[in-house]
Parts: C-alpha cells; sequence; structure tokens
C-alpha cells in the first residue's frame, strides 16, 4: 500500500524528528533526495540549464539547496525569487556553488522568462503542503511561464496550488511532469483535480516514518489485491452465490452488464431476477446464469429465487414502487447488499433503510450521492474526500465514490484511492459491469471496504487492457497500480462496457 497523511499530521511528525536532528539536517535530507531524481531525469547534469521558482517558505530552502547540489556537478542554475522573502541559508548555498539569483525591480524579474522557456528542467519551490488557493502573484505567472516551457518541471512536496490535504484546485497552480515528496504522500497527490497536476509521484523517506501515525488515505499496488482464489475443495456455493436484482423493458442492457460482472469477477454462481424480456436477455447471453422471473407486486419479491451470500441492486431496475420493493427486501436481508444507479435513487427516499446489520456497499457517481446526501453535486466535486468521508460516515455505509478518481470509505478507516482509473471507462454501463464485480467478490467472502477496493482496482485495469489491446502475459503497463492511475495512454483504442467484461479474466491474471 501507499500510505497517505494529512498536513497536520505530517507536519508533527516533522517537529518531532526535528527535535533529534541537528538543525537543517531534516532540510538537507529532502534536497539531497530532489537533487538526485532531478539528476535522473536529466541526460547529463553538467552543462544543464535549470531554473529553480522559489517562494519565501520551507519549499523554496529545498530548492535552493537541492540546486546547489546539482550546480555542483557542473549544471547552470538560476533562482528566481517570487515575493520578498527567500532562505537566506539555501541562496548563499546556491551562490557558493556558482548559482545565481534573478532579481530586478518587477515581480517577476528581468530575464526569467528566457531562463525558464531555455531550461532543461524547471523546480517548483514556490508554495509548500500549507498553501491553501489559488496561487497569486508572481506566484501565477511564473506557474503559466512554466506550464508553456518546453523543460521538464519538477514539483518539490506539492505542486504550488494544490491542495496538498484535498487535491482541490482553486484557480492557478503549477502542472509537474514528476513530483518529489518528502516523508510520507499527502492526500492530494493522489485525489483528482490535485492527482491530475502532479504527473509521476516519488516519495523520499526522509526518516518521518517513526513519527507517523495511522494513514489517513492508501492506494492500493498490484500485490495488495486480493479476490478470494479457489481451492480444492472449493464448489460454487462455498465460491459464492450473488444474486442481481437488475434491469427492466427499460433497460435491459444494465441487467446482462452487471451480470456479467458478476460471472467474470469470480462468482461460483449468479442468479438474476427481473422481469421477463431482460431475464430472457441474459439467458441468451449468460447460459451459467440461474434466472428467475419476478412478481413485482408480489408481497415477498425475493421468494423463490434461491439463497445468496450477496445482492447486488439497482441497475436498470427503475425508480418506481416495485424497485422500492425489491431494495428494501434486499436491505432487509442479513447478507451484503451492493446498491447502484437507480437503487440509490430509491434509498435517497428511503433513507430509512439504512443503517442495517450486514455491510452494505453503495456505489454512487457525484450527482447520486449528491441526491443521497443533500450537498451540491459541483461541491462534491470540488472536495471529493470529504464528502466521501462524511457519507460513509452519515449514511452509514461503505460508499465507493465513482469519478477521475474512485474513492471507497468507511467510517473511521483510511480512504481508499483507486490508481487504475482511466477517461476510456467515462462511457454508458460501465458501472453496471463494476457492480456485478464488487458484488462476485462480496459473495466470495470479501470485506466490504476490500471487495469495493479490489473491484474498482481490477475494473480499472481491464478498462485499460481492454482500450491498450494488450495481452494479459504483458501485464500491466508502467504506473499502473502505482499512483497515477488517471491519465490515459498513447494509441488505446475506444471501448464499450462490454469489452471491459470480456478483459476481466486478464485483469485477474496480471495479480
Amino acid at each position: 500500500m501507499r500510505y497517505a497523511h494529512e498536513v497536520g499530521k505530517v507536519r508533527a511528525a516533522e517537529r518531532a524528528l526535528m527535535a533529534r536532528l541537528p538543525d537543517g539536517a531534516l532540510m538537507q535530507r529532502a534536497a539531497a533526495g530532489l537533487a538526485s531524481i532531478c539528476a535522473r531525469l536529466l541526460p547529463s547534469v553538467y552543462g544543464s540549464r535549470i531554473v529553480l521558482l522559489v517562494g519565501g517558505g520551507d519549499n523554496g530552502g529545498d530548492a535552493l539547496y537541492a540546486g546547489a547540489r546539482l550546480a555542483g556537478r557542473g549544471a547552470r542554475v538560476s533562482a528566481v525569487q517570487a515575493g520578498s522573502k527567500i532562505h537566506r541559508d539555501g541562496l548563499a548555498a546556491l551562490r557558493a556553488e556558482g548559482g545565481r539569483l534573478l532579481v530586478g525591480p518587477a515581480a517577476v524579474p528581468a530575464g526569467a522568462a528566457d531562463a525558464i522557456a531555455a531550461a532543461d528542467l524547471i523546480i517548483d519551490g514556490l508554495t509548500g503542503i500549507g498553501g491553501t488557493g489559488g496561487l497569486r502573484e508572481p506566484h501565477a505567472t511564473l506557474a503559466g511561464l512554466a506550464a508553456e516551457a518546453p523543460g521538464l518541471v519538477v514539483a518539490c512536496d506539492v505542486p504550488s496550488g494544490v491542495d496538498a490535504g484535498s487535491g482541490r484546485v482553486d484557480g492557478a497552480a503549477v502542472r509537474a511532469d514528476v513530483t518529489v515528496t518528502f516523508g510520507t504522500y499527502k492526500p492530494g497527490l493522489l485525489v483528482d483535480p490535485g492527482a491530475a497536476r502532479c504527473g509521476v509521484v516519488e516519495l523520499v523517506d526522509i526518516g518521518l516514518g517513526a513519527d507517523l501515525p495511522d494513514p489517513d488515505v492508501v492506494t492500493a499496488r498490484p500485490a495488495d489485491v486480493l479476490p478470494p482464489e479457489p481451492g480444492p475443495e472449493s464448489d460454487k456455493y462455498r465460491r459464492g452465490v450473488v444474486g442481481v436484482l437488475a434491469g427492466g423493458d427499460a433497460f435491459t442492457g444494465a441487467a446482462v452488464l452487471s451480470v456479467g460482472g458478476a460471472v467474470r469477477g469470480g462468482a461460483g454462481m449468479v442468479r438474476f431476477a427481473s422481469v421477463p424480456h431482460p431475464v430472457e436477455l441474459v439467458r441468451q447471453r449468460w447460459p451459467e446464469v440461474v434466472t428467475t422471473v419476478l412478481d413485482p407486486d408480489a408481497p415477498a419479491p425475493l421468494d423463490g429465487i434461491g439463497r445468496v451470500q450477496a445482492w447486488v441492486v439497482g441497475p436498470g431496475l427503475g425508480t418506481g414502487d416495485a424497485a422500492e420493493r425489491l431494495l428494501e427486501a434486499a436491505l432487509g436481508t442479513d447478507v451484503p447488499v451492493l446498491v447502484d444507479a437507480d437503487g440509490l435513487t430509491v434509498l435517497a427516499r428511503r433513507r430509512d433503510l439504512l443503517p442495517r446489520t450486514a455491510p452494505t456497499v453503495l456505489t454512487p457517481h457525484a450527482g447520486e450521492l449528491a441526491r443521497l446526501t443533500g450537498a451540491g453535486r459541483d461541491e462534491i466535486e470540488a472536495r471529493r474526500l470529504e464528502h466521501v468521508r462524511r457519507a460513509a460516515a452519515e449514511l452509514p455505509a461503505t460508499v465507493l465514490l465513482k469519478g477521475s478518481t474512485t474513492l471507497i470509505a468507511e467510517e473511521d478507516r483510511p480512504v481508499r484511492v483507486n490508481p487504475t482509473g482511466t477517461p476510456r471507462l467515462a462511457t454508458a454501463g460501465t458501472g453496471d459491469v463494476l457492480s456485478g464485480l464488487i458484488g462476485a467478490l462480496l459473495a466470495g467472502g470479501m470485506a466490504a471496504i476490500d471487495a469495493a477496493a479490489a473491484g474498482a482496482y481490477l475494473h480499472g485495469l481491464a478498462a485499460r487492457l481492454a482500450a491498450a489491446g494488450r495481452p494479459a502475459s504483458a501485464g500491466p503497463a508502467s504506473g499502473w497500480g502505482d499512483g497515477q492511475g488517471s491519465g490515459q495512454d498513447r494509441g488505446e483504442s475506444p471501448i464499450g462496457a462490454s469489452d471491459v467484461v470480456t478483459a476481466l479474466p486478464e485483469a485477474f491474471r496480471t495479480l
């Protein structure tokens, strides 16, 4: 797992460590790590042109000391001072190694624009993890010049203008190719929109480990994704029976796709129940599924379906009285229930069906979460981490918030961040596939938060494999599962939800 900590906890850990170290030792550790990574990014340090964008805080000091180390190896290093203050000892170290400070009467010093445009590498040390809100001048202008320059941009700890605690971006911000963060990851590096501005995130160990508390946010690596594996004594019942209540005469595709996610998600048996037309379509596409035609007016609508170990309720189900009776019946059982799509719309008006003793997984997008909680959709999109935590506590349930960064939350536990998301999933029906997949993992015995996180991981990976046309033996591309989840590879093909279903076995094999 990758572990991320809130800014206040990072600050406390830094203070505790600095009390045991000589003055300046912690900054030197950070600067050494930053300089080492920058050196690896350059074809040659000697003769390279490096520009430091330097604010008045500790990040500016980190950048200056890193610049001094690179200048000592023959780089031509120039520092651009933003604002009235600068780290004096760091500047002295830079000058001692032959670096220079660009100065002038204007807020953006003379020659700064030309130096940034000509740089092979730009180090962003404008603001640090304590910065909030969009960049002000002259920081915003310098960030804009860096964005237009052809050189690599390396952010120091966090791209300036990105809220390190939440990933919120409220105006001008640096867009980095690489972010070098110190001590531990910060939540804003993993959650969009901030994550999209970080590029590749590199962690430098500066010795905070013993002083850090439990993490606030975690993200999985491939080895952390552990779906149930059948053993020698497994049969279809031991592997898990998932029941799917989905589809209607208007939305038959949701039934086929959610069932497909369950079948390819490793369930020992899938039971599907709906009205006649979607039942017939599911029989044709998935003959291994046990189907039941429902009487929507029956007083006990789940009778006759058979025993299941988890329910999936909602995709394409409709939002009328019949759908409400099905949702109420499923939530009244003692097995895990996943609620998605139309089921969430019904649940928004029937919040009394929660809480329950068995696990409940909700998989809303921002609009559905807005209906469930009363918060505004735009506010949820801007502060995804805050709202998914609040929803998990308020509802209460395991909440998987879909979007550019998928987040999974349970009350009093670290939020899980899915690293395999891709814009290729922004197409109709992929959410139905995810519902069936997570339902299969729940039926197989996984805990709710683990099933939701593993399902999101495999779902994103399957979409990437399908879009790239990659064989299972090739494994995931560089960066998949390594914290860089929201990008899109060149050469990918458009895909549909059915392609994600088809690629799920390949995704499982890469684990």
